[in-house]
């Protein structure tokens, strides 16, 4: 991953950029009004000059990912004798093992105009910072990146900085900016865009046995997507629910509101819903009954040739017929679209997803997933989202929740857990209630644990994927109950002995792989493995390739990088040029694993996670031709096979009488060219039909 700009610095009036001192408590923070917070001494010509610098304000937010406490941020103002006010942040958290710190400083004259910002260090696990922001005499500013050519810019009299998650100081002005100028519905981000904040409205709760009231705004332009922040009364940021730099669910909460987090996170998501709902009229296309479509090419997802100028038929949710045009007569009253030179195939899945996001919703839709798999998430969070669009109340996909679960240890994550035998059943208990119809293991449950988990599971109708947890191989995994496993990369652990791997250098460890033969041991051995048990595999073949090939490379693999949203633009660097040609074989390892692995007749489902947002879904068919299969053996692994390996090929996955009308129509043949896939022009989803150019607009990517 490129470094991030991950920063938000308000530069305006000198009030809107004046912190209040940190009551004693945060029911004191709840009442105290925006007038006394002024008046606490922040405003440089009131203060005077001293010889000494002044500490004006500490506050500390602590960091959550999943709702997982991770780290701490502590920030500080400080005023000097010329009358400069300086808020500092210091950031740091630990990720599955790693270590992300950051620093960030923001100077500010007696005139509460900008004098200098910078920041350096890390924003997550693999993205990094080094920018620095100088006012020059003139009044405009020139912003610096270590790699990139600087930017001058004029702002206009309210404007912004830079974007993102962290630190959280920087929202913290950001939102005191738009307090104290009168609450604008929009301020300028240098140096071309705009960042947009809604009020959604105030709720009560109760804080130390007090209740306070707390405003809840969502912010547009910071991070892809909606952020979702709440203030106190005095216009302080209390707390922040948003995704940090891997897509991941972030949390921040300043001291003493830590408890409010889990229920600040599922109001987030239900009110994110509600306002995509609202948003997404304008992508609905025609009515929500009795529809034919005519004259197109049907590629039914049976395997089946591909019909030629055929009719299907569809009345609310249900297909209620499909055919050749000759044989399929069209109901009295049917609604006819014709849709000659397009190909209508089942709607797609996405069966590695994390809906971490409303936004994914509308752009799974506008590349025609109807179907997603969420493979990790703050359960409450995704099952939400998930009942809200199954009562018709909300956009997006259908959600299938697989309950993520992991051990103890610093690599660990997630909230639910599983440490001892006697977590098992109330674990397994608590995820068939929320209705996961799985139970994702990850990296750090203990080996010991896992027969014993996937034996739980079973009984209770749940199957047991994820990833391989250290301390075991693939092959062990399997044969302790799994049903399937995710990513590519974990069927060659057993090319290394126990504990090998960590000891050789990165390149003795691609070599291994590259040169890894698939038709001797140990390899061939997890072949026979997943094929004798029937174990799926979701390969995430085209994160992988994002991976492990150079940032040019990647573009003119993944044309969808090119449409991305402003805050997600070169998000993936890939591989350095030094690295690229062992990468490079790396991956085409995976490529022919995969291809044998589907001759060997294996369950492969096509799942991205996350990646290029619903474009890499695209991309994972064009590699499963690559990699030998099909069009059709593709397309199917869209479509059919997720939806019989997980039970549901009775209600959806292929386009037939009785199922869902679930539906995606194509220009062109993707059976004469898979890349044909990525030609969406109408999708129907629960029976509803909707422009993927429009829903593209709402995700906030160049259609």
């Amino acid at each position: 991953m490129s470094r991030l700009s991950l920063f938000a610095f308000v530069l305006t009036c000198a009030a809107a950029c004046r912190p209040s001192p940190q009551p004693a408590s945060p029911a004191a923070a709840a009442t105290e009004s925006a007038t006394d917070a002024a008046a606490g001494g922040l405003t440089p010509a009131a203060s005077g000059r001293s010889a000494k610098r002044e500490a004006v304000e500490t506050t500390v937010f602590h960091l959550h990912k999943f709702l997982q406490r991770i780290g701490v941020e502590r920030d500080t103002y400080t005023r000097d004798g010329a009358g400069d006010l300086e808020a500092k942040a210091s950031f740091g958290f630990q990720d599955r093992g790693s270590q992300v710190t950051l620093a960030a400083a923001f100077r500010l004259g007696p005139d509460g105009l900008p004098r200098d910002y910078q920041a350096w260090g890390r924003t997550s696990r693999m993205s990094t910072i080094d920018e620095r922001v100088t006012r020059e005499a003139d009044g405009s500013f020139t912003q610096s990146r270590v790699g990139e050519a600087p930017v001058h810019a004029t702002p206009p009299a309210a404007y912004v900085i830079a974007s993102g998650y962290a630190p959280i100081l920087a929202q913290d002005l950001l939102l005191r900016a738009w307090v104290a100028r009168g609450r604008p519905a929009t301020m300028t981000l240098l140096p071309a865009a705009t960042v947009t904040i809604e009020a959604r409205g105030k709720q009560e709760y109760e804080v130390e046995g007090k209740r306070v009231t707390l405003e809840h705004v969502s912010v547009r332009g910071l991070v892809w997507g909606r952020e979702d922040a709440w203030l106190d009364d005095a216009g302080r940021l209390v707390a922040v629910v948003t995704r940090d730099a891997e897509f991941d669910h972030f949390e921040a909460a300043r001291e003493g509101f830590v408890a409010l987090l889990p229920e600040l996170v599922s109001r987030a998501g239900a009110d994110g819903v509600a306002w995509l709902s609202e948003v997404g009229r304008s992508a609905l296309q025609g009515s929500a009954g009795l529809v034919a479509l005519v004259g197109a090419d049907l590629v039914d997802g049976t395997g089946r040739a591909t019909v030629r100028d055929a009719v299907v038929v569809y009345d609310g949710e249900k297909i209620v017929a499909a055919g050749p045009r000759a044989s399929t007569p069209i109901p009295a009253g049917a609604a006819t679209i014709e849709v000659p030179g397009s190909t209508i195939l089942p709607g797609l899945w996405d069966m590695h997803a994390h809906v971490q996001q409303v936004e994914q919703g509308a752009a799974y839709l506008a590349a025609g997933v109807t179907t997603v798999r969420d493979l990790g998430n703050i359960l409450e969070f995704v099952t939400g989202i998930r009942d809200t669009i199954d009562a018709g109340q909300g956009l997006g996909p259908r959600i299938l929740v697989s309950g993520i679960v992991d051990g103890d240890g610093p690599r660990a994550l997630g909230t639910v857990r599983i440490k001892t035998r006697e977590d098992i059943a109330p674990v397994l208990d608590r995820l068939k209630r929320a209705g996961c119809l799985e139970v994702k293991l990850y990296s750090s449950i203990a080996p010991s644990l896992v027969r014993a988990i996937a034996e739980g599971a079973h009984r209770r109708g749940m199957r047991v994927v994820g990833h391989v947890p250290e301390g075991m191989n693939v092959l062990e995994a399997i044969a302790a109950g799994y049903d399937g496993v995710s990513h590519v990369t974990f069927l060659f652990d057993p090319l290394f002995a126990p504990g090998e791997a960590a000891k050789l250098s990165r390149e003795a460890r691609g070599r291994r792989i590259a040169d890894a033969d698939l038709e001797k041991a140990p390899l061939a051995q997890v072949i026979r493995a997943f094929a004798s048990k029937k174990v799926m595999l979701d390969d995430t073949l085209a994160l992988f390739e994002l991976m492990n090939h150079t940032a040019d490379e990647n573009a003119r693999r993944e044309p969808g990088l090119a449409k991305l949203p402003r805050e997600l633009r070169g998000l993936f660097d890939g591989s350095s040029p030094a690295q690229a040609a062992l990468d490079g074989a790396i991956f085409e390892r995976y490529l022919a694993m995969v291809g044998e692995l589907h001759r060997a007749g294996v369950p492969i489902v096509a799942g991205t996670d996350i990646s290029v947002p619903g474009h890499s879904l695209h991309r994972e068919l064009e590699l499963y031709v690559q990699a030998g299969l099909s069009p059709m053996a593709a397309i199917q692994a869209a479509t059919s096979v997720p939806a019989r390996v997980m039970g549901l090929h009775k209600q959806v996955g292929t386009i037939e009488p009785g199922k869902r009308a679930d539906l995606v129509i194509v220009a062109g043949d993707p059976i004469a060219d898979i890349r044909n896939v990525r030609k969406v022009t109408k999708v129907v989803a629960r029976g509803r039909m909707y422009d993927p150019a429009e829903l593209w607009r709402i995700a906030e990517f160049t259609p």
